[in-house]
């Protein structure tokens, strides 16, 4: 079996295709099930964010499986396959570990060092676990993957230094100041969350949070001092904001051109951020007088090429460290059913010639038998030991897997019994991510 991963994100794919496949909630979960229904897939889950839409799954071969899932979002898409294709990327066994670990740490991110896709990524495992689509393999890699996450901000500055998308939106407005300024955050998850305590620490004078649901809102407003506004009051709160940040990803257009320029009496400067996906904002308020608009589309450029340097170079280290350290355990336990299912044949031949002994010297007593039996199998023991001891070293060598399979063939071994030893990756697992 074998990690696959098929997504498209802002690295792949331009904003506009990013908004034909992002996903709701019950989106996500019913992706999530086709990917686990899918031919040759044994676990399935899904990171979906703003700027990503990667299904993860563990398979038995990747031709016919890498098909199946790429059509998956082909059709979330609403797309021609020619069209889409291109955009998509597939990583395979030691690359889908490899970039799974990347993710997590936020050097695929659009704001390179970010933190909040930690989150994300606990969430697609959270939400695998609930569905029954997670099993042992998906859910070790997921949980080592979250302890390099947080291992990478802990070692490092990154975290410090790298922008989130808020602040990065802020600083591409000029807008970063927010001293006495009136806030709008439209929204109550957890961009909207995030976008909150950003403006709040960025000493906003005044937060106001606008959502459907003003249960939500009052429970994020009042985390930061600010005000839980319903919907229906958008308008009149518009009117009097310097800055307005929208991250619902509702189903089309939320906020309007017609009602942004309603909303304003004079032409006081207004800049408005528009971090959903789909698009929240129609994008022609751009045109209107004294209003900046920055969406995702302009910070994907604008963050292109803004790596943070050493902090950086040191993460992609510890990532180099971590991959290899999880890719030489998860061969090396690969190779114990094998060992473990030798030393079984071997146990077993040295019992049934102890039992024929007997069989054939009744006569023999107890502490005779006791010191035949223990020299069988230590005659045993030794024969074994460097067979196994350099199956396992030979593991983390190109060919690993064809050296077990060898040894299971020139012994004869069981099949079954082999595929009956547990095959743990070698990573413990940690509840608590």
């Amino acid at each position: 079996m074998s990690v696959l991963v098929v997504g498209i994100s802002h690295n792949s794919a331009p904003v506009s295709l990013l908004e034909r496949v992002a996903l709701d909630d019950d989106g996500v979960q019913k992706l999530i099930a086709d990917a686990a229904a899918s031919e040759h897939v044994s676990e399935a889950t899904v990171i979906s964010t703003c700027n990503r839409l990667e299904i993860y799954t563990e398979v038995d071969r990747f031709h016919g499986s890498v098909e199946a899932i790429s059509r998956l979002l082909v059709e979330r898409a609403g797309a021609q396959t020619e069209a889409m294709l291109p955009h998509l990327y597939v990583h395979y066994d030691d690359g889908a570990i490899s970039h799974l670990f990347q993710v997590a740490a936020g050097m695929d991110s659009m704001a390179v060092g970010e933190g909040q896709i930690l989150g994300q990524t606990r969430e697609a495992l959270r939400r695998g676990q609930e569905l029954g689509t997670v099993g042992s393999a998906l859910n070790v890699l997921f949980q080592q993957a979250l302890r390099v996450g947080k291992r990478t901000r802990a070692e490092t500055g990154i975290d410090q230094v790298a922008p989130t998308l808020v602040t990065a939106a802020l600083t591409q407005s000029g807008t970063r100041d927010l001293a006495g300024k009136c806030v709008v955050v439209v929204g109550a998850g957890a961009m909207a969350g995030l976008a909150t305590a950003t403006v709040s620490k960025l000493g906003a004078a005044d937060i106001a949070v606008v959502n459907r649901s003003t249960e939500r809102a009052e429970r994020l407003a009042a985390q930061y001092g600010g005000r839980a506004v319903a919907l229906e009051q958008l308008a009149a709160e518009i009117g009097g904001a310097d800055v307005l940040i929208s991250c619902t990803g509702s189903a089309g257009t939320l906020i309007g051109r017609e009602l942004v320029a309603s909303a304003r009496e004079t032409d006081r400067p207004l800049t408005v951020i528009d971090l959903a996906l789909p698009h929240d904002v129609d994008p022609t308020v751009a045109e209107l007088p004294g209003v900046t608009l920055v969406g995702l589309a302009e910070l994907a450029e604008a963050l292109h090429d803004s790596e943070t340097g050493a902090e950086v170079l040191e993460v992609r280290r510890i990532l180099g460290e971590e991959v290899t350290a999880f890719l030489a355990a998860r061969r090396q336990a690969n190779v114990t059913p094998t060992v473990v299912a030798l030393r079984s044949m071997a146990t077993a031949v040295v019992d049934a010639e102890m039992t024929r002994l007997e069989t054939r010297l009744p006569d023999l007593d107890g502490p005779e038998l006791a010191e035949i039996r223990q020299t069988v199998r230590r005659v045993a023991d030794k024969l074994l030991h460097e067979p196994t001891v350099r199956v396992k070293e030979l593991a983390n060598e190109q060919g690993a897997v064809s050296y077990a399979a060898a040894l299971a063939e020139l012994f004869a071994l069981d099949p079954e019994a082999v595929d009956a030893v547990t095959r743990p990756i070698g990573v413990p697992e940690d509840g608590g991510s």
